[in-house]
């Protein structure tokens, strides 16, 4: 027979071995969870380039131009038509019921103008309040007019020398196929799996504190804190180790995406970075000491730092809070050395900083840990008692509605998800992107030209709202130098003879080099450097006149002869806030209720067994609970959709009562959701656990973000068994887009069939769950 093992490291590691070995809940949570968030996300992400975006096309002219210029449109690969709407008004239409993201309007005596030399104008409506399927449909739309306007009738040409026009040539670093799965699974994952890191690393320390033994711990370890809290963590460090190289396995193996910098620092980075999260979520239980309250406090740092990590909207943009709270967030540090490493190959120097902190807030939560268990250690704690169900008979709607209303409002878990979250949520979430736009990207120029005409443009390029002139480096290699340390995020080379050949009449090209590893960052630069040139060339072509006057628009004519004018709706300047916020705040609302009900569902077995958990499934107690929740949810639903639209500086409608109509189905089948999902719980904390790293891939399904035209149809129509999916298309709609409630009337009548669905499952299964409960107990 072998001898016991000695208390120490090797015990401690192999006792925590066995126990996720014996709990389901545990297994799940390290294995099953991240890879099948894995799988999501990459499956969502499996069309890297966007294509097929519906548009609408008004063709009021119906000349052979204009058919030209549809045909031009459907050709293109990143749209297609699917309505020809007869005026403007129907296209709105379109767009504000989800029909169609953007629509091309080509107005009446567009031929007649084109050969007159007019320069008639062509505008594309696109909807901005979905941000990045909008862009790209603007994108493709102007390209593909662009291209067929060149092939179009040329109208009578003026008399008199025509200077050359300034064309910035573009050159995209990084990704140069601006390929949105290299962009965002290279950060999603990760993220996705930093939450369950530190949902992992309390769980096995809050667990302690509930079903195991915190003196049996410290004895397994011998009595020191130390070896304790290392052998408890390290069977997770080895797992999400794993995890991580699944991770990169799936971006640079699956999708075959290139890795340009040095493996070893990315390796020991990811190291600091789970060995960071798992001392946090560790931190925060041995600070509460109760399972529930710091699974909740984890997941309301860790779930939005996405946001704050720098990804979508980019840190220089952020106010002085989010770049502070960002700072304290190992992830944010983590992202940067993985794309300056993994995306754009920079030197290993040029990393270092970011390393030394990510280094020094893995070394500061492990300590802080440390020192409060050794603190634990010293002062013994009181057993807990568990509450128990109250044996009282409800009957009757009212009944279970009383008493489901006061249960949340007794127990701080499921009232701090469902009443304390979304207020937090509502003030913490927004704030990285409070800024709306970004102003004054650092940009390099290079001016080898040294003229009259270099020297307007550099001041030209520095008035402009989107960039600011950083640095002049006189060589490209100086410039790609600061590139790589931040310094600059693009570059604009202005060749020796560009004035001379604009006086010859000849096109002068200037070399622009723009980092596309932060898409919106890239986007913004280039818009900048095509805004500030296209200014100058006007200018030239004008040869001083107004602006305002006929020889300056007659100078536009000769150099460009169709306008194409972009014209975003619902969100016009385009801020990141007013795109991501809205959405986002809804599915807080779905998350934070979803998790608290099914607490709810845990808490009740854990007080009551098999008898309470058939009392809750009764068609009245169903009913009743929902009612609760309903009532319960209301005033964050109110902070979320009319409250903070105004103080944010949000587009919001003032017609309350659609929003209501939508929000009460809303809610009410992400209560009956809620229930099903805990009469299969018989823990409490499981709902978190297993619902909170979910919340990004759900995200990602809705089609705001990531339009329905790439997601792989399999999903899509999985995605739509979640409330959000219809509650944020219809509920952003409404509110952002000003759409009536004949627009949504599908969205509406969807909720309500997943609320009949919900509900005869919760009942259901809640009753199977708990007669096969009774059996086993018998």
């Amino acid at each position: 027979m072998s001898e016991p093992l000695r208390p120490g490291l090797l015990a401690v590691a192999l006792r925590e071995v066995a126990w996720i070995r014996r709990d389901r809940v545990a297994r799940l949570m390290v294995l099953v969870v991240p890879l099948v968030a894995f799988a999501l996300l990459a499956m969502t992400f499996s069309n890297a380039v966007i294509r097929q975006l519906k548009v609408d096309v008004v063709d009021q002219d119906r000349s052979q131009a204009s058919q030209a210029l549809v045909r031009a449109i459907d050709a293109a690969p990143g749209v297609t038509i699917a309505l020809r709407s007869a005026d403007l008004n129907g296209a709105m239409h379109a767009v504000r019921s989800g029909g169609v993201i953007a629509a091309t309007y080509i107005p009446q005596d567009f031929e007649h103008d084109l050969l007159a030399g007019r320069r008639p104008q062509v505008v594309i409506f696109y909807n901005k309040q979905f941000f990045t399927p909008g862009n790209v449909a603007s994108g493709a739309l102007q390209a593909a007019i662009s291209a067929a306007v060149a092939d179009l009738p040329k109208g009578p040409k003026a008399a008199g020398f025509t200077p050359g026009p300034l064309v910035v040539e573009q050159y995209v670093l990084t990704n140069p196929a601006l390929n949105y799965a290299q962009f965002l699974l290279r950060a999603i994952l990760p993220t996705v799996l930093h939450v369950m890191v530190a949902i992992a690393g309390g769980f096995a320390v809050g667990s302690e504190f509930t079903g195991r033994s915190v003196p049996d711990w410290l004895e397994t370890a011998g009595g020191a804190p130390l070896t304790a809290l290392v052998g408890k963590l390290a069977p997770y460090f080895g797992i999400f180790a794993i995890m991580m190289t699944v991770g990169l396995v799936i971006i640079h193996g699956l999708y075959q995406i290139p890795f340009r910098g040095d493996e070893v620092m990315i390796g020991v980075a990811a190291c600091l970075l789970i060995v960071a999260y798992l001392s946090l979520g560790a931190l925060f239980q041995l600070l509460v000491k109760n399972l529930a309250t710091g699974l909740t406090l984890t997941g309301i740092v860790c779930s939005p730092a996405f946001g704050f990590a720098g990804v979508g909207f980019p840190v220089l943009a952020m106010g002085a809070f989010a770049r502070g709270w960002g700072a304290l967030l190992p992830l944010r540090w983590y992202i940067q050395i993985l794309f300056d490493q993994a995306a754009r190959g920079v030197p290993v120097r040029d990393s270092a900083a970011p390393f030394a902190m990510l280094g020094l807030l893995a070394v500061g939560f492990f300590g802080v840990a440390w020192l409060r268990l050794r603190s634990i250690a010293r002062h013994p704690l009181p057993a807990v008692q568990t509450a128990r169900e109250p044996d009282v008979p409800r009957r009757g709607i009212v009944g279970f509605f009383a008493a489901e209303y006061g249960r949340v409002l007794r127990d701080r878990g499921a009232f701090g998800l469902i009443v304390i979250g979304p207020l937090i949520y509502g003030v913490f979430y927004p704030q990285p992107y409070l800024g709306q736009l970004i102003r004054g990207v650092p940009i390099a120029v290079v001016d080898d030209d040294g003229t009259d005409l270099s020297r307007t443009l550099v001041e030209t390029l520095n008035a402009d709202e989107a960039i600011a002139v950083a640095a002049r480096p006189t060589t490209l290699a100086e410039a790609q130098a600061a590139l790589a340390r931040r310094e600059v995020f693009g570059i604009l080379s202005i060749p020796a003879g560009t004035e001379r050949e604009v006086l010859k009449g000849d096109r002068a090209r200037l070399p622009a080099f723009v980092d596309s590893a932060y898409f919106l960052l890239y986007s913004r630069t280039l818009q900048g450097m095509m805004e500030a040139t296209g200014t100058v060339s006007a200018d030239i072509a004008g040869g001083g006149a107004r602006s305002d006057g006929s020889l300056y628009r007659a100078a536009l004519a000769r150099s460009s002869q169709v306008e194409i004018l972009n014209q975003p709706l619902f969100n016009p300047t385009g801020g990141y806030a007013s795109y991501i916020v809205p959405a986002a705040f809804l599915l807080i609302l779905q998350q934070t209720l979803l998790m608290g009900v099914a607490t709810l569902g845990g808490v009740s077995f854990e007080q009551g067994g098999a008898t309470a958990r058939r009392r809750r499934s009764s068609a009245a107690a169903v009913i009743g609970q929902a009612l609760a929740h309903l009532l319960l949810a209301l005033p964050g639903c109110a902070l979320y959709l009319i409250v903070l639209p105004r103080i944010y500086g949000f587009s919001y409608s003032e017609r309350v009562l659609d929003i209501l109509v939508l929000v009460i189905p809303y809610i009410l089948a992400i209560s009956f959701m809620g229930q099903l999902v805990g009469s299969l719980f018989k823990r409490r904390e499981t709902a978190v656990l297993l619902l909170i790293a979910v919340s990004l891939p759900i995200f990602f399904l809705v089609g705001v973000a990531w339009p329905p035209e790439a997601i792989p149809r399999v999903l899509r129509v999985l995605s739509m068994i979640f409330p959000s999916t219809l509650g944020i298309d219809g509920l952003v709609r409404v509110n952002q887009m000003g759409a009536s409630f004949g627009d949504v009337f599908r969205d509406w009548a969807r909720l309500w069939v997943l609320v009949g669905i919900y509900a005869v499952l919760a009942i259901a299964v809640g009753r199977l769950a708990s007669r096969e409960e009774a059996a086993h107990v018998g």
